[in-house]
């Protein structure tokens, strides 16, 4: 339990810094989403540029089965990196967006 306490602070802490990260350019927010309860975290942004309506995900990360599953990654920065930057073992880190015949090529955990 305190894995999983530990690597849901830390996902909170990026989750809170790539919200901080406003588009240069349009009349864009950034919103994070944060379900504790659930266990699903994400940004996404959301207004227009120009006549573009922009609505979508940056950043989507669950936790399930004491892993950390990243859904989607739109981020400059792979998140995944972010993560082990932290500490979190690549073995406890899930790249949920890749079908997983292909996930065991990662180095990352299958599920």
């Amino acid at each position: 339990m305190a894995l999983v306490k530990n690597y849901r602070e830390i996902i909170k802490h990026l989750i809170d810094e790539y919200a901080s990260y406003i588009p240069s350019h349009g009349k864009i927010e950034a919103e994070k989403i944060m379900d504790t309860e659930r266990d699903h975290y994400e940004v996404i942004h959301i207004g227009w540029d120009g006549p573009r309506r922009v609505h979508g995900s940056v950043l989507h990360i669950d936790l399930k089965n004491d892993k950390i599953w990243i859904q989607y990654d739109g981020t400059s920065r792979p998140i995944a990196n972010e993560l082990i930057a932290k500490g979190i073992p690549k073995e406890s880190i899930v790249l949920g967006f890749y079908p997983i015949e292909e996930r065991k090529y990662t180095g990352f955990a299958l599920e």
